[in-house]
């Protein structure tokens, strides 16, 4: 019997990534919760498979309304969850905490529940779930403390957003509908990962966005920042995705958590410069610190240790940096050729 994947979030950059991924590496049936407002961009080139009922299916649940939840886990009874639906934005969090905190947590355990309500009514079904937490759940680690090897899985949680704070809920209940109702549930907190269709609120995407309006001259020769200190290290979502599917297909154990990382590590503003040395008019272009991109607090340290995860699977990331951020800027160029941008 064929299986079936259920993708909370398949109409953002890793989930529409994730359904390209199982696409083409499985026979699975994918099926995709939207909400009645999602912006189908990111999954625009999966609309004919849609309408065709080809191996995609998309379902209409919301995170906030718990009877859409049952009702869509009772109906298609997915092999496969992963759960990647959340208010994503860090720096929309400390603007709207509540909708952050109410849409991360409570939306997480609304879906868990329906989950186990679900498998309460029909003992045979034994689904696999991938909950994604975030690498913001270590917050601010000073340098003194920061373990040589990097961020591992047992460093404690000091999130500096509301959304960090939200993710730290997300991962503690994946653990606990584990460890109290024996639910394979894995949980990731997967560090900085970018590529084609990442949002334009995060910074290595902001940037190639407004790179790209600079060529094509619909903006003045200047690039908006903040904090170039902050230390990140940088995976590809197209890594990201396949570590996903491995770590439901490969020897999965419910109530673990992962950390999941890349290998290239350099300062925001390393991958500013990397991104500028792709422009056509890199040589006219201006880096002006904007306030209003400043965080009241950042996590400048995010570097990883992901040797349990890779241990556990066997993955290691194959992309390189720099092919991650041309492939980035490409999409951002075709985007503003298309007129497809609101502001810088």
């Amino acid at each position: 019997m064929k299986h079936t994947a259920l993708i909370t979030g398949i109409t953002g950059m890793v989930g529409s990534h994730l359904c390209d991924y199982l696409l083409e590496s499985t026979d699975w049936d994918i099926y995709g919760v939207c909400r009645w407002r999602s912006p189908l961009d990111n999954v625009e080139h999966l609309l004919t498979r849609v309408n065709q009922k080809d191996r995609v299916f998309f379902e209409y649940a919301d995170l906030n309304d718990s009877i859409s939840l049952i009702s869509l886990i009772a109906k298609v009874k997915p092999d496969f969850i992963f759960h990647l639906a959340a208010q994503s934005y860090p720096q929309t969090s400390f603007t709207a905490p509540i909708d952050t905190l109410n849409t991360n947590i409570l939306g997480t355990c609304r879906l868990l529940e329906a989950v186990r309500l679900t498998m309460e009514a029909d003992s045979a079904y034994k689904p696999l779930i991938h909950v994604c937490a975030s690498s913001e759940v270590f917050g601010k680690i000073p340098a003194e403390k920061k373990p040589e090897q990097g961020i591992h899985e047992e460093c404690p949680f000091h999130p500096a957003s509301p959304y960090a704070i939200s993710k730290v809920g997300t991962d503690l209940l994946g653990r606990y509908y584990a460890e109290a109702y024996g639910m394979t549930v894995m949980t990731t907190r997967m560090f900085t990962h970018t590529g084609p269709r990442r949002g334009d609120v995060f910074h290595e995407s902001t940037f190639a966005k407004q790179i790209a309006m600079i060529e094509q001259g619909l903006i003045p020769p200047q690039v908006h920042v903040g904090n170039l200190k902050s230390l990140r290290t940088y995976a590809d979502v197209r890594d990201a995705v396949r570590a996903y599917h491995m770590l439901v297909t490969v020897n999965p154990i419910g109530g673990e958590f992962y950390n999941i990382g890349g290998s290239y590590t350099c300062e925001v503003g390393d991958t500013l410069h990397t991104l500028l040395e792709m422009s056509t008019v890199k040589d006219k272009i201006e880096i002006v610190t904007d306030p209003e991109r400043l965080r009241p607090i950042d996590a400048d340290l995010q570097v990883p240790d992901c040797r349990k995860f890779k241990a556990h699977t066997g993955w290691e990331p194959q992309i390189a940096f720099e092919t991650t951020m041309q492939d980035l800027l490409n999409y951002w160029r075709e985007r503003v050729k298309k007129g497809q941008f609101l502001t810088r």
